[in-house]
This record gives structure tokens, sequence and C-alpha cells, in this order.
């Protein structure tokens, strides 16, 4: 039932008591407040006794008054109680949906987090299909999250039952990005001590965070201003290079930029570039390598091989990135 409809009966119900009263007034000619206690406790079907006594024309107009106006009464009252029992029966099965559909969440990221920054990274991954939980104890940012339809947490990140309520036991990543440095740090050094093989990425931008947030246990730490500047920057040093680097993560276009890790039973695994067929049937460019001890080999040699672990960066059409995908396992 729409705010509009339950106005409208409201309104309905507000009408016929003062009808009612105004009746009573004019009938028997009492004060309103008699009037108005008498069509109350008339319509209520209380039954108190009459406020004084009636005249014959009073008794046949309360009559009139019980057979139009109880009924009225009685559907406007069942309607609205039902509109407050639906309400709280449908807001208690909705909590009850969003912490089955966290629990079974594995190998997701938890976002704390949604306020400009947190909503464009909560969107992004979700056009991407990674799983994610958002964290928030804002009610108007929480509003959004359940317009919007994404799991969420409500509560404060720095907490570990919060955390532990996200899933952060099963969870693959963390992005801590509430509005200060001081709560991402504690976010940081909750959600290490809870999972120290979570991969997390920390927002920091006040001078001296980068480095209390990494030795909190960030694995990344990125300033939003520094990274804006720097684009804005870049896009009047390199334009082209930011409109093809634009292009690469864009979704919508048909080619691409991907990191692919290469599986242990992947038939690359030690075959030189050359013999792999990335760029002869893939027609993919490789532009570099990550081993899994850190190492970047950009631009690497056809004799170069590739080992389980690598993590190859490829730029091409996105069915043959996709065709790399399933190669490399």
């Amino acid at each position: 039932m729409t705010l509009r409809q339950v106005l409208f009966l409201s309104a309905v119900l507000g009408l016929t008591i003062l009808l009612g009263s105004l009746g009573y007034v004019w009938v028997e000619g009492w004060s309103f407040f008699d009037a108005l206690y008498m069509t109350v406790i008339t319509l209520t079907t209380v039954g108190y006794g009459e406020v004084r006594p009636l005249t014959p024309v009073g008794r046949a107009y309360t009559m009139v008054l019980v057979l139009s106006g109880v009924g009225v009464m009685l559907y406007v009252v069942g309607v609205l109680a039902r509109v407050v029992v639906e309400g709280e029966i449908r807001e208690v099965l909705g909590k009850r949906k969003l912490q089955k559909q966290v629990q079974r969440l594995k190998d997701h990221y938890i976002i704390c987090g949604y306020g400009r920054i947190g909503e464009i990274i909560v969107r992004q991954l979700a056009q991407a299909g990674v799983p994610l939980v958002v964290v928030e104890n804002n009610p108007e940012a929480i509003a959004r999250l359940e317009a919007a339809g994404f799991p969420y947490v409500a509560g404060d990140a720095t907490r570990e039952e919060v955390l532990l309520e996200a899933g952060i036991e099963r969870a693959k990543g963390l992005v801590a990005v509430v509005r200060s440095d001081a709560g991402n740090v504690y976010i940081v050094l909750t959600a290490r001590s809870l999972n120290p093989r979570l991969y997390i990425v920390a927002r920091g931008e006040e001078p001296g965070s980068r480095q209390k947030l990494l030795r909190a246990g960030a694995d990344r730490v990125e300033s939003p201003y520094e990274m804006g500047g720097t684009k804005m920057a870049q896009s009047i040093l390199r334009p082209t290079v930011v409109t093809f680097m634009e292009l690469a993560m864009h979704q919508g276009v048909e080619w691409s930029m991907e990191e692919i890790a290469i599986g242990p039973h992947s038939p690359l695994v030690g075959v030189p570039l050359k013999d792999t067929g990335i760029r002869r049937e893939l027609n993919l460019i490789l532009v570099a390598i990550k081993r899994a001890d850190g190492e970047l080999l950009f631009n690497p040699t056809p004799d170069t091989a590739l080992l389980a672990g690598d993590t190859v960066i490829a730029v091409g059409m996105r069915q043959n990135l996709e065709a790399l995908e399933r190669i490399a396992g």
C-alpha cells in the first residue's frame, strides 16, 4: 500500500469522526467535546453508555451512525493495522534473507564505507560479477544500499563482531574507505587480526597515514586526491595514453586489458611465450608478467617461459582474453 492510500484512509477515518461529532452538536445541542466522546465510543463499539439522555431524534441519529460509521471505522483501522503488521513482518523477513545471503558468501570482498568512493567501488565490482558485502552504519547510506539491492551489514566496521558477521573469515579481500584515516587504520588492524590471508586495500589521505596503514596490515594504500590529481596531470601531459587506459578498463568496449593468473595445471606452465600461441593464435599483446615472488617482467621476450603462479597482463579482444583465461586454468 502506498503512502497516498494510507493518508487517504486516515483522512476518511478523521472525516467520519468529525461529521459524527458535528451531527450530535446539531441534533442534541451538545458541546463539541461531548459530541466527540459520544462519536468515538459509538464507532469503536465500546458502549460506555450515553453521555447525556438522548432524544428520539438523537437515538435515530445514533442508529444511522452505527450502521454507517462502524463499518467504515473497522475497515480503515483493519487496513492500517494490516499495513503496520505486514511492514514489520516484511522487515523481519528482509533482514533474515539478507543475513542468509551474507552467510552464503565465500571468497568475497568486504567494502567498509559506502560514501562517494565506496559507492563507485561497489558498483564496479558488482558490474564485474565480484561477490561483495558492504559494512555501513549511516542510515542514509543504508537506505541507498537497500534501494540498490546490494548486500550489507549495518554496524561499525572497526568492531570484530561486525566484520565476523560480514564473513571476514571466508572473505578474499577488504576495502577500507570510511571517511577518517584513523577509522581505516582500526579497520585494517581488526581485519588483519581476524584473517591474516586477507588482501586489504585502504584509503589514506592525511600525511603519514600511508605508513600507518601499511604497518597496520594493509597490502595497498591509495589516496583519492593523489590519484585524481595525477590523472588530471597525465590528461594534460599524455592525453592519448590516458584515453587508451580508460578504454582498456571500460566494460563497454570489445577489447580490454586484463590480468590472468596461470594455474598450476595449465598447459602453458613451462612453455616459452613464442610457443604458447598467445600472440599468434589468440592475437593478444602480452604487456608484462608478474612472477609469484612479485618480480615484474615488462615486455617479456619470446623465450620467457610461463610459470605456475604467474600473472600475465594482456591486451586484446575480450573473447580472446576469455579464451586465454580458460587455457590458463
